[in-house]
């Protein structure tokens, strides 16, 4: 199979400029064009951009490089794009005013190309190594999910995001029903083939790009929510339900079905917001508990204590 070519986004209002990076490097790679600060933000949101690197001029007209660079090291999505300053500036105050802004390089003008493709090169190399040992510490090694590290990562970071957008947050925490029994009687290798079979259910359930299913611990999974309140987090936990209900998963030594099933406890976050997060990850535990009270294989909700 014919490995992906890299993606680089060139962005800069020069048209002369653009030409000579692009003549210099779309041989060896995609090339992506943004001719300003707002329009380069607009093609990093867009679905089928996938971008790796990212080319920036800083004398821009409205929003100059520097204020693009910042704004793409504070977003969660873009933030691990390595990004080159590639600008007439050349005074050492400007250098560090990129460094400062999230760059990893910054070369002026006029530049030799044999440098420019070599730095393109470097940085490329470095983020797809950097990018490989992310994914083996952020992923679950049975399941192939996100584990609770990265679960805690994102989880911290849309608690920010969505109290400073003022919207509402969702967390769904997810339990195997008589798991325990499971293993003790089917074995540990069937038990391991459930956990993986539960998870591909649990991720095929979730087509929104800006939530994430992850494995808590053991038999336990975590869905965080961004941007969906309390009846969006209640529709989400039954789909999810009803993912793993249709499995089939023989289980005959449940009280729950004859198949295996989850318990699930959901809770929301709306702003004004005057708890901590994990607070809200108490309240789904306790919902969780609940649902596991009344019988297993359903979803309980518990609103959030969030006094005003």
């Amino acid at each position: 199979m014919e490995q992906k070519r890299p993606t680089i986004l060139i962005v800069d209002d020069e048209k002369n400029n653009i030409d000579v990076l692009v003549n210099l490097l779309s041989g060896k790679y995609r090339i992506v064009i943004a001719k300003s600060g707002e329009q380069a933000l607009k093609r990093l949101n867009q679905i089928d951009n996938d971008i790796d690197l990212i080319l920036l001029d800083v004398l821009m007209p409205e929003m100059d490089g520097y204020e693009v660079c910042r704004r793409i090291k504070k977003n969660i999505d873009t933030n691990g794009i390595p990004v080159i300053f590639i600008t007439a500036l050349s005074e050492t105050e400007n250098e560090t005013t990129g460094f400062e802004a999230g760059a990893v390089d910054y070369i002026t003008k006029p530049f030799s190309p044999p440098v420019v493709v070599a730095r393109v090169r470097t940085h490329l190399e470095l983020k797809l190594y950097r990018d490989t040992c992310e994914a083996m510490a952020w992923e679950d090694g049975l399941t192939g999910i996100p584990n609770r590290r990265k679960f805690e990562e994102f989880f911290g970071f849309q608690w920010n995001a969505t109290g400073r957008r003022r919207a509402p947050l969702s967390l769904i925490l997810m339990d195997v029903d008589f798991f325990k029994r499971y293993n003790d009687n089917y074995g540990h290798g069937a038990g391991d083939e459930c956990l993986k079979s539960v998870a591909c259910a649990l991720k095929s359930a979730m087509p929104r790009t800006s939530d994430i299913v992850a494995r808590y611990g053991g038999e336990e999974f975590v869905c965080v929510l961004p941007d969906t309140d309390s009846a969006g987090g209640l529709k989400v936990a039954h789909r999810l339900l009803d993912a793993v209900r249709n499995l089939q998963i023989p289980h005959e030594f449940s009280d729950a079905a004859k198949h295996v099933t989850m318990s699930m406890g959901v809770s929301t976050v709306a702003p004004p917001v005057k708890v901590s997060a994990s607070v809200l990850i108490e309240t789904a535990d306790k919902a969780l508990y609940e649902a596991k009270a009344m019988g297993r294989n359903q979803v309980k909700f518990l609103a959030l204590n969030n006094p005003i």
